[in-house]
C-alpha cells in the first residue's frame, strides 16, 4: 500500500489562507460561529494521519496558540534553518530540511501511510512535486481582499477530480478534492 498525502484546510472565500502578516484573527472569528461539538471532520481526519509535515511559519503560527494541539503525532517542521524545540513540547516534533520527494520517500520506507500537508508553501511545494493525493478545503465565507494563497503559481495546469462537497448551516462550504 502507498502512503497517501492529504491536505486539510481552511481559506477565505478569495482562497486565502492568512492575511499578509500571516495573521489568522479572521478563521478564529469564523470559528467562533461554528456549534460546540461540530470540527468538520477534523478529528477523523487527524485520527488517520501517520505524520504531519509542516512549514516553520506554520510551526510557529501554531506556537503562538499556547497548548500544541496535535498531542502525540508525529509532526516534522520543514527549514533549512536548525530549530530549537521548547522543552514543553512532545519529542514527536522534529526538524528536517528534505526536500517533498526525499521526505515522502523516507517515511514511505518507514511505513507511514497517511501524511498531512499544512502550510501555504510548503502544500505549493508538495503539489508541485506531484505529491498530494487529496485535497480537503473548507472555504469560510469571508472576502479577504489580500493575503497569503493557499495555491502559488504552477508550471502546468493541474486537473482536479471533485469527490464531494458539504455545506454547513453556519454558513462553511467543505470541498473534497482528488489530485490525479
Amino acid at each position: 500500500m502507498s502512503t497517501k498525502v492529504s491536505v486539510f484546510i481552511a481559506t477565505s472565500l478569495d482562497g486565502f489562507i492568512a492575511r499578509k502578516n500571516g495573521d489568522i484573527d479572521w478563521l478564529d472569528d469564523a470559528n467562533a460561529t461554528v456549534p460546540e461539538g461540530e470540527d468538520c471532520g477534523y478529528q477523523a481526519f487527524m485520527a488517520s494521519v501517520d505524520v504531519l509535515i509542516m512549514g516553520r511559519k506554520t510551526y510557529e503560527q501554531v506556537l503562538s496558540f499556547g497548548e500544541w494541539p496535535y498531542g502525540q503525532t508525529r509532526v516534522i517542521v520543514l527549514s533549512q534553518s536548525p530549530i530549537k524545540f521548547p522543552d514543553h513540547l512532545p519529542t514527536c516534533i522534529t526538524h528536517s530540511a528534505e526536500t517533498p520527494p526525499m521526505l515522502y520517500n523516507r517515511l514511505a520506507k518507514e511505513g507511514a501511510q497517511h501524511l498531512y500537508i499544512d502550510g501555504g508553501v510548503t502544500i505549493q511545494r508538495f503539489l508541485a512535486a506531484g505529491l498530494i493525493d487529496k485535497l480537503t478545503i473548507t472555504v469560510i465565507p469571508i472576502l479577504l481582499g489580500d493575503g497569503i494563497p493557499l495555491f502559488g503559481s504552477l508550471a502546468k495546469d493541474l486537473q482536479l477530480t471533485h469527490l464531494s462537497s458539504h455545506t454547513y448551516d453556519f454558513g462553511f462550504v467543505q470541498l473534497k478534492y482528488a489530485v490525479p
